[in-house]
């Protein structure tokens, strides 16, 4: 037998969702930005997994450093399977006309690809493409080096004093996401070709990568502890399970992050939630006292109406689900041939699972208190259209804490790194509490300032600093949503200007690299000439370059497991290294004192503050350092702060000259110049200097502007969600009031304020309510925004003043919006007909 509450529940749902249409749309809204997220990532995640092989090169990769594989451990390598190797280094192009630019060459043998295919035009095979033909090597280059270069496909051009000829366009290289990013077009030819320009002699920066199709039965363990037993000297080793590991952890985080902004959006829709339900039962009140005058228990009550919320709850998620789930798929279909990273785009039940599972825990977090209102109010109150009844510590409060206390858990699960997590979640909770502060702070005023005001500006005053005021009910959550957005424009305005304004202004613009050192004199007079003018420290800096990894900190082995995470890269990997005299300029010294000049005693090494502190290095303690195979002790003379994208010497580890004595390291400089300089000095290089590499750092910036630019994009899509969910909230007050606002207009004009006044004082009642979310919001926005641009990006912080100017007057204007339609819907009925309503 069906129980008696369902049955109620039932015919109440007969007449229709009317009062829930905001409800199911604060719930779908979150609940599809939730599910596009998960879904969207896990497409990528697919993708990768997919391709894992094609995007490798095979089933894994062994990789070394300045330094060719021995003959020794090719033979070692070559008894796990099928293998493929290839060499990679950067080089300078140059075309016959003296256009010059810096390219990723990369030599690899007749067995590439292992897996998958190199996609080319202009030749039918890579084979042929790659063919030698009167003494010049044969290529596969990108198209945009011939754009630069003003080349065409047959055309001759140089790679360092190594002739190439470009016979095909490069489209596609499957292993090209494993590899990461490039500094310049990509130029793919034969290992010869490197070798005959020099490019592999030992100490320069060049790496070789060997692919390996295991052979059947031989599992990747396996093949693991025979690389560990047969390499010698530092190597790294990659298998099919961990493709792109950078490329998987940007995923994860871009998930968590747009999956935040969905929660948000729920978060700041739960009052949306809380004001449909509230309004839905305040509207029941008749059926409600008589059902209790009638001997009807509280539990009947509430199981009544908790059936039906239950229901449109799911059918709220529902339509969530169903958006989030559609939505990646139109993306897909829209850009999937754009995309760098593959994707498979499919409807994925893990991922709506968890969107779904946040969208139930927040329905019952902002649906059962108003519940447990109803269900404690008496009779006789209800009939009095009175449901004020107190918020008791009962079973629906109990069920709304557990709730909200399962959202919390749930966003901590699914992180990437639980401890952001609750950072952002505690963040959220406690900017909800201020911006709740912010609008009871808001109407109080309001209430003050009433009393010397007079006309439209006194009954906006007066409604709201009223008990139902919009700026208490929707104020919330319209600040949550600009909050949000706030922080996304402050964030993105301070690190474009860093990368478009202020990085140019500190950053050098060339960067100079394989410097022969025994003409480094006569590469700066080269550069003098192309500048014009005689070089100065303000604008050129040279300086010897070596590579180097900390082995050893106060006698003991370095214990990677007890380091910092702040300045742990130092330890994992080689990093850049320079010996110099003098104390260069702006050398950040934090403690300790520089070398003197010429000083020639024991050695000692200026290091940068995040290697420190990550090991608790001070000034006096000994560091070894393994630098070109030889181990070097040196005390620590100066801890520095290192600002690795400004115009100085950006070295992790700096030692005096005589430590390094009897080497003789190639060369690095930096230089600022202008457009026409850079031009000129890349030209004259050309010709003495074929060898040296030369980054424009100002293509590079454009280049990431343009890339920041497409990922801001995207990020202030998702915090306009948020920003949907407040505008519903603002709608949800506004329908709940519909009633009552007829009414209030009626009187008005019965007491004689004309059409306008109404209208005005909706307005700006409605105004100042959006002004008061919109400065809060953008308030907790510079909050949030300020030590993510200063102390996670290490940027400068700017402030878009524009942008918050924007923010407020759209806040203002967007609530003034739904303050003008509420008072056409309260003048909508004629005063008679209205006062007689109840």
């Amino acid at each position: 037998m069906t129980p008696l509450w369902l049955q109620f529940a039932a015919r109440e749902l007969r007449s229709g969702v009317k009062g829930f249409r905001i409800f199911l749309a604060c719930l779908a809204l979150g609940v599809a930005a939730i599910a596009a997220a998960s879904s969207t990532a896990e497409a990528f995640r697919q993708g990768l997994a997919s391709q894992a092989r094609e995007i490798l090169g095979g089933d894994m990769s062994v990789s070394v450093g300045q330094h060719r594989l021995s003959a020794g451990e090719r033979t070692a390598l070559l008894k796990l399977g099928r293998a493929s190797f290839a060499v990679a280094a950067q080089g300078m192009a140059e075309a016959p006309s003296g256009e010059r630019r810096l390219v990723e060459l990369r030599g690899v043998d007749a067995a590439y690809p292992l897996a998958g295919r190199v996609t080319i035009s202009g030749a039918r095979t890579l084979a042929q493409a790659l063919e030698p033909a009167d003494g010049v090597w044969g290529a596969a280059v990108e198209q945009a080096l011939l754009d630069r270069l003003g080349l065409k496909l047959g055309d001759r051009f140089l790679v360092g004093n190594v002739p190439v000829r470009a016979n095909a366009v490069l489209l596609e290289e499957p292993d090209r996401l494993s590899r990461g990013f490039a500094l310049g077009p990509r130029v793919i030819t034969r290992p010869g070709a490197l070798e005959a320009g020099g490019f592999l002699k030992p100490g320069l920066p060049f790496g070789e990568t060997v692919r390996i199709e295991l052979k059947p039965g031989v599992s990747l363990a396996a093949a693991k502890a025979a690389v560990k037993r047969d390499m010698k000297g530092l190597y790294r080793v990659r298998d099919r399970n961990d493709a792109a590991p950078g490329v998987s952890r940007v995923i994860d985080q871009l998930e968590y992050f747009l999956g935040f902004i969905g929660l948000a959006s729920l978060v700041a829709g739960g009052l949306g939630v809380f004001g449909a339900v509230s309004a839905y039962i305040d509207g029941r009140k008749p059926a409600i006292a008589t059902l209790k005058a009638l001997g009807a228990e509280s539990g009947l009550v509430r199981d009544m109406y908790l059936a039906q919320i239950g229901l449109l709850a799911l059918a709220g998620i529902a339509i969530g689900l169903a958006a989030g789930a559609v939505t990646p798929l139109i993306l897909g279909a829209a850009i999937q041939s754009e995309l760098p990273v593959p994707a498979l785009f499919a409807i994925y039940p893990l991922a709506l699972a968890k969107a779904g599972a946040f969208g139930l825990l927040s329905a019952a977090a902002f649906s059962l208190a108003p519940l447990a209102r109803a269900r404690t109010t008496p009779p006789a109150s209800l009939f009095r259209s009175d449901l004020s009844g107190r918020l008791r510590f009962g079973p629906e409060m109990i069920g709304a804490l557990l709730a909200a206390a399962g959202l919390g858990a749930l966003a901590i699960w699914t992180a990437p790194t639980p401890f952001a997590a609750s950072v952002m979640i505690a963040g959220v909770a406690v900017a909800f509490g201020l911006l709740w502060v912010f609008g009871w702070g808001g109407a109080k005023l309001a209430g003050r300032l009433r009393g010397g005001t007079r006309g439209a500006l006194r009954i906006a005053l007066a409604n709201l600093a009223g008990p139902r005021s919009a700026a208490r009910t929707a104020a919330p959550a319209i600040g949550l949503g600009f909050a949000l957005l706030a922080a996304v424009v402050l964030i993105q305005s301070s690190l474009l200007r860093q990368i478009s304004v202020t990085a140019p202004q500190t950053a050098p613009a060339l960067v100079f690299t394989q410097i022969p050192a025994e003409r480094a004199e006569a590469f700066d007079a080269e550069v003098a000439r192309g500048y014009g003018r005689p070089l100065a420290a303000e604008f050129y800096l040279r300086a010897p370059f070596l590579t180097g990894r900390i082995v050893a900190v106060r006698g003991e082995p370095v214990n990677k497991d007890r380091l910092g995470p702040e300045g742990r890269w130092a330890y994992d990997n080689d990093v850049s290294l320079s010996a110099l005299g003098p104390e260069p300029p702006n050398a950040g010294v934090v403690s300790g004192h520089w070398w003197p000049p010429g000083y020639a005693g024991p050695p000692r090494i200026a290091l940068s503050q995040d290697p420190a502190r990550a090991a608790n290095i001070k000034v006096g303690d000994e560091i070894t350092v393994s630098v070109l195979g030889r181990e070097i002790t040196a005390t620590v003379a100066v801890i520095r702060r290192v600002d690795f994208g400004s115009f100085g010497a950006s070295f992790p580890l700096v030692l005096n000259p005589a430590a390094i004595e009897g080497a003789n390291p190639r060369q690095v400089a930096i230089a600022k110049a202008s457009r026409a300089e850079e031009s000129r000095i890349v030209r004259a290089l050309g010709r003495d200097f074929p060898e040296v590499n030369i980054i424009s750092v100002r293509e590079q910036l454009e280049a990431a502007t343009e890339l920041f630019d497409r990922v801001a994009l995207a990020v202030r899509g998702a915090a306009g969600v948020a920003l949907m969910a407040a505008l519903l909230v603002l709608a949800g007050a506004i329908a709940a009031r519909a009633q009552e606002r007829t009414r209030e207009a009626a009187i008005l004009k019965v007491l004689g304020a004309s059409r306008a006044q109404v209208l005005s004082a909706y307005v700006i009642e409605y105004g100042l309510v959006g002004l008061i979310a919109g400065a809060a919001g953008v308030a907790l926005g510079y909050a949030a925004a300020w030590p993510v641009v200063v102390r996670v990006f290490e940027a400068q912080w700017s402030v878009d003043w524009g942008g918050v100017a924007a923010l407020l007057g759209g806040a203002s204007m967007l609530a003034a919006t739904g303050g003008l339609l509420a008072a056409f819907q309260a003048l909508s009925l004629r005063p008679a007909p209205a006062l007689r309503s109840e």
